[in-house]
């Protein structure tokens, strides 16, 4: 039973009481198993382009691209602190370099091992500013390092008297050093992508960052500091905006008998909704045509030609078929598409944009196959790159039936299917390729305006996590994700992209992986 004082904390989070009934409602039946008919593959939803489409699209995108509002969006409110798992354990049990201690920090010399990280220290980005922090408190690292006072180190590192990496977003952190003495934060490799794929014809870049409340006024002053800089190397004039999760979408946590969940103070607890609640901060930019790219998935200047180069070919076969969807919808629109042209288009949807067509469509009228059709094609439409799957089976690109029975191409999560049912397991088995979040999207309509993406959102496939708070256990609740559910009712187009776009920073040590070197 909600009481007054419930009623007023759910309106001042902007929360309509419909929508928290929903939610509790989720708690109590649960979220259904997405279901797979088929992994997509090449030969069946994935295109891989020849060497002559890689060059003409590239081409048609350096050509066009400067005429279209292009935008980078880039969800960076994630914290640093799960990188540093393996640390913090260390931490815990290490006190010196006893003998006790030396055999708890040999025991393990794999990658990302403590021991791993500390013989390869001097090859982090951040190892001067490290150096820098801890010779303000007369602590010479050379000698801290030789005499094995590694968790001083890690002090220094994760904790506010040092870096505090612990407590920063992943954007903040510096992954790659440069000659000259130059390294550069994960948000700085954003700044200097745009300004390769990004720039229109007045040479200006426009970058989103969604960012945490709690580190906005850092962020803007790293920012500050770099910006004029990059600006000055790449002749380029950067817009950046910020933006922050919205607390409407917050969702409510209940207890293991799905009632709300209290604090002490006896008032309801809400929890983040996860990455699906950008769907938001997406829905409110003005783009016409926007890449999003996770914050960690950014390499070097010496490898970057290629992943620009996909970028720009993602981006020329989104113009490309959007100019086409554009002129059917203006042809439909006016109810004149004669039968040969309605044939025309229904090919177009088949085998370009992997639409599959309702088996009723032979049986309707010719305005009935023509309202259809405008329908299928006014839609939003995202171009992912997928990368060839060499390792074990995960998520990533599946055709999948919806609650209606329609098929579609959908990116899934490994914790959206029933692992438990022996079909789905082999489906999952069977794919080929994952997903790395390389994402180019089309967000406004034949017409010029903006879809409003709430309309494309399958609200069924969100899901539940299993969570505590002061040693209590709570249910919370995730929205469909940013490019999972959110996106379901998208026009979906994959395309195979090379791994060398792929080199997230999941821990600390993937930063002395060769690729980020």
């Amino acid at each position: 039973m909600l009481t007054q004082q419930d009623l007023k904390q759910i309106q001042s989070k902007g929360i309509d009481l419909e929508t928290f009934e929903e939610q509790i409602e989720n708690f109590r039946y649960g979220f259904p198993f997405i279901d797979l008919v088929a992994p997509a593959t090449i030969e069946d939803g994935i295109r891989k382009f020849t060497d002559t489409e890689l060059k003409g699209l590239e081409k048609l995108y350096n050509n066009e691209a400067p005429d279209h509002a292009i935008l980078k969006f880039v969800p960076a409110s994630g914290a640093a602190s799960r990188m540093f798992k393996n640390l913090f354990t260390f931490r815990e049990k290490y006190s010196g370099f006893q003998n006790q201690d030396k055999t708890l920090f040999e025991a393990d010399k794999s990658f990302n091992s403590v021991y791993y990280f500390m013989n390869n220290i001097r090859k982090f980005a951040f190892f001067d500013e490290l150096t820098a922090a801890l010779k303000k408190d007369d602590y010479d690292i050379d000698n801290e390092l030789s005499e094995g006072n590694y968790g001083l180190i890690l002090d220094y590192i994760l904790l506010e008297k040092g870096l505090n990496y612990a407590n920063l977003p992943k954007a903040l952190l510096r992954f790659h050093r440069y000659e000259e003495n130059q390294q550069r934060m994960a948000f700085e490799e954003h700044l200097v992508e745009a300004a390769n794929y990004c720039k229109d014809n007045d040479d200006r870049a426009a970058v989103h960052f969604t960012i945490s409340p709690e580190h906005a006024n850092k962020f803007i002053a790293d920012i500050n500091l770099v910006k004029d800089a990059h600006e000055k190397n790449f002749d380029v004039t950067y817009e950046l905006t910020f933006s922050v999760q919205k607390s409407s979408t917050d969702t409510i946590a209940v207890d293991i008998n799905n009632k709300p969940f209290r604090d002490e103070e006896g008032r309801l607890v809400f929890r983040p909704g996860g990455h699906g609640a950008l769907i938001e901060n997406l829905n409110d930019r003005k783009g016409d045509i926007i890449f999003i790219k996770n914050i960690d998935n950014v390499i070097p200047d010496r490898l970057k030609e290629e992943t620009f180069r996909y970028k720009r070919v993602i981006g020329g076969y989104l113009i490309k078929v959007q100019e086409k969807i554009f002129q059917y919808l203006e042809l439909l629109e006016t109810g004149k598409a004669i039968e040969n042209d309605l044939t025309e288009i229904e090919k177009f949807c088949t085998q370009s944009l992997s639409i599959r067509i309702s088996p009723d469509y032979d049986n309707m009228k010719r305005n009935e196959k023509g309202e259809y059709l405008f329908n299928k094609l006014n839609r939003p439409i995202r171009v992912c790159g997928m990368v060839k799957n060499d390792g074990e089976p995960g998520g990533g690109p599946f055709w999948v039936r919806n609650a209606e029975g329609e098929i579609s191409l959908q990116i899934v999560e490994s914790s959206q299917i029933d692992l438990n049912n022996p079909d789905q397991k082999s489906i999952l088995a069977q794919s080929t390729h994952f997903n790395p979040v390389d994402i180019v999207c089309g967000v406004r309509n034949y017409l010029g305006e903006c879809f409003d993406l709430h309309d494309f959102i399958d609200p069924l496939t969100g899901f539940i996590s299993s969570k505590s708070m002061n040693g209590r256990e709570l249910k919370a609740q995730e929205l469909p994700g940013l490019w999972n559910g959110a996106m379901a009712d998208w026009i979906t187009i994959f395309v195979e992209v090379p791994i060398i776009t792929f080199n997230p920073v999941k821990t600390i040590n993937d930063l002395l992986r060769e690729e980020h070197l």
